[in-house]
């Protein structure tokens, strides 16, 4: 009896001792510091960087009724009723908003926004409107060398290697670059044009891990032909379908990345990533609304035309008659182009601490509190020859 007293309290122990390491490490939020948070893209996670620069209505987002749900005092410059994917990503690490580059007297000590509304990966892409990613990444240089200014060398050098760089973009490439480009489509197939996004991408990719990056988060394309605007120029319209081409050069574009990336991951020492299937999950939610408590997967909050597809919300451009509804959080689309502060939320906290099955290999928490270490397992602390459970 008293062996089995002595063998239940083992395991007692063992068991108390593995959840120990499990709440205080792998699932936990340890008491130190956060990496500092650094965002490249397009109008899905632009703060407002296009409000500095010279550009088209289309690309702005600064007036009314943009951030009208009252989180802003005013809007802002994202495209969106409230907040962005960042902007939680950002909450959820502890970590005050991050500042659009352009921002006078920003203080980047916590990382910066590089993006801007309608930029691609593609310098041609809306060239001479936009803050492409090769100028971001030059912008991410003035940056570097401000922290180095700021903090010196060594201390620059481990915030830029524990940071998490987050990019959005690619969207504005196909559905202006390519779709909209009779030029472009003459003179490459749909294939070739993919592998050369995809070219420029992992090179910016690289250039960022030269300069220091290790840890890296992406969100894949979404299914563009289901946007409002894209559903409207379907010859199909009547029927509600989205447009196939411009959703099959989406898939492309994400199955590439993700090939991409397992490359990356063996080939550049230290390189981790988190990426998700934004595709599919977006899909879902567009096809089946009501199952995530949504009412219209289909038509845009804030447009004209068909689906709200005429892209005049806001009445600055073109088209200045739009209709808004009562209740954004009802909608998947905000405007033509762009989700609701609901989507937003819901995927950032998906790709937070979603489990590995559906974000991976690392999911952005891991990114955020690791030092580049790599997931533990229960496995792992038992066959550990130092630990005293284990053997």
């Amino acid at each position: 009896m008293a062996s089995l007293i002595s063998e239940f309290g083992y395991w007692v122990t063992s068991i108390a001792i593995i959840s120990s390491v499990f709440c205080a490490g792998a699932w936990g939020q340890p008491s130190e510091k956060t990496s500092a948070f650094f965002i490249f893209g397009d109008s899905t996670v632009d703060p407002g960087n296009n409000n500095y620069i010279n550009t088209i209505p289309e690309n702005r987002a600064d007036y009314k009724p943009y951030g009208q749900n009252g989180f802003f005092d005013q809007p802002t410059g994202r495209f969106c009723e409230g907040r962005i994917i960042v902007d939680f990503i950002a909450e959820y690490a502890n970590l005050p908003l991050i500042p659009p580059f352009f921002q006078p007297s920003a203080d980047f000590i916590n990382g910066v926004n590089f993006a801007s509304g309608g930029a691609g990966i593609l310098s041609e892409t809306n060239q001479g409107l936009v803050i492409d990613l090769q100028t971001q990444l030059k912008n991410f240089e003035e940056v570097q060398k401000s922290l180095t200014e700021k903090l010196g060398d060594e201390e620059a050098k481990e915030l830029i290697s524990e940071a998490v760089y987050f990019i959005s973009i690619g969207s504005n490439d196909y559905m202006g670059g390519y779709l909209g480009s009779p030029k472009m489509r003459e003179l490459y197939h749909p294939e070739a044009y993919v592998g050369m996004v995809i070219g420029n991408l992992t090179r910016a990719i690289q250039v960022l891990y030269e300069k220091g990056g290790r840890k890296f988060g992406f969100l894949s394309l979404s299914p563009l032909g289901c946007l409002p605007a894209l559903r409207a120029l379907n010859p199909k319209a009547s029927e509600g379908g989205c447009l196939e081409e411009a959703c099959a050069l989406a898939l492309a574009h994400n199955n590439a990345l993700s090939a991409v990336l397992r490359s990356l991951e063996h080939t550049m020492k230290g390189f981790m990533y988190s990426n998700s299937n934004f595709y599919n999950w977006l899909n879902d939610r567009i096809n089946n609304p009501s199952k995530y408590d949504f009412k219209d997967g289909v038509n845009a909050c804030c447009g004209a035309g068909p689906y709200g597809g005429v892209f005049s919300c806001g009445g600055t451009k073109k088209v200045t008659e739009y209709e808004l509804c009562e209740n954004p959080d009802e909608y998947i689309w905000w405007d033509s182009f762009h989700p609701t502060e609901r989507i937003h939320e819901q995927f950032a906290k998906g790709l937070w601490d979603g489990p590995p099955f559906s974000v991976g290999p690392y999911n952005l928490q891991e990114l955020f509190w690791s030092k580049e270490k790599k997931r533990m397992t229960i496995a792992d602390i038992v066959d550990d020859p130092d630990n005293p459970i284990a053997g």
